[in-house]
């Protein structure tokens, strides 16, 4: 299986992850705020060593694509081309509302019949949005969303959807129904691409590395970006 790196620097967190076979065999992370183009070469540079130790090398870069911050995801992708670019490895992009998912479906039974609603925060009411079901599979378009009291009244009735991200705490006290739920502090990390960058590593779902670019929050408008990102 290959080894790869993730990076993820679409919010105040910034955290990279080297994953083998599914697991995740190094990882650091700093949530102290955006500190990213100080902190992320730093982390990458312990991560190497750890390979050269265990005599291994990289297979690819993984990178979050957006939905986020304009530094953080330029400091992260201009860092993943770089990297790609010097050592002739492919680049993937995951999407951070994807990346959310993992962690929050982590949290929930298993059991029980739910969605998943994972939120970046835009400006005043407006967030964007990715449902997912359990499999942490995409079921509609991901979406720029002004949130009112009525706000995803048709999925609501069908079932529990669980709210997250920082797009999710806004919308507390605006969304009242029964099944509307939220999940507190989940934030995007590294070792939460690993499932969908092996996945697509395996699909050869890869980017151009000279043209490829993430969402930033400002560009992310277009149905054919809606449904690249993921």
């Amino acid at each position: 299986m290959p080894i790869i790196l993730n990076i993820e620097t679409s919010t105040n967190v910034c955290s990279i992850a080297l994953s083998e076979n599914g697991n995740c065999i190094f990882s650091k992370v700093n949530a102290d705020g955006l500190n990213h183009a100080k902190l992320l070469s730093l982390f990458i540079e312990e991560a190497l060593t750890f390979l050269k130790e265990q005599n291994a090398t990289l297979d690819a870069v993984a990178v979050s694509a957006g939905p986020g911050s304009y530094t953080g995801l330029r400091i992260g992708v201009s860092t993943a081309k770089g990297l790609c670019y010097g050592l002739g490895i492919p680049l993937i992009s995951v999407s951070t509302l994807a990346i959310m998912s993992i962690s929050a479906s982590q949290q929930l039974n298993s059991d029980e019949d739910y969605l998943l609603c994972s939120m970046i925060d835009a400006r005043r009411m407006e967030v964007y949005v990715a449902f997912l079901n359990k499999k942490n599979e995409l079921i509609k378009d991901i979406s720029a969303d002004i949130i009112d009291g009525n706000s995803y009244h048709d999925l609501l009735t069908k079932q529990p959807i669980y709210f997250f991200g920082n797009g999710a705490e806004k919308c507390k006290e605006v969304l009242m129904h029964a099944n509307a739920r939220f999940l507190d502090d989940i934030v995007p990390l590294a070792e939460n691409m690993i499932p969908f960058s092996e996945k697509y590593f395996s699909e050869n779902k890869v980017e151009d590395v000279a043209y490829f670019e993430p969402f930033y929050l400002k560009e992310f408008q277009t149905t054919q970006q809606k449904k690249n990102c993921f």
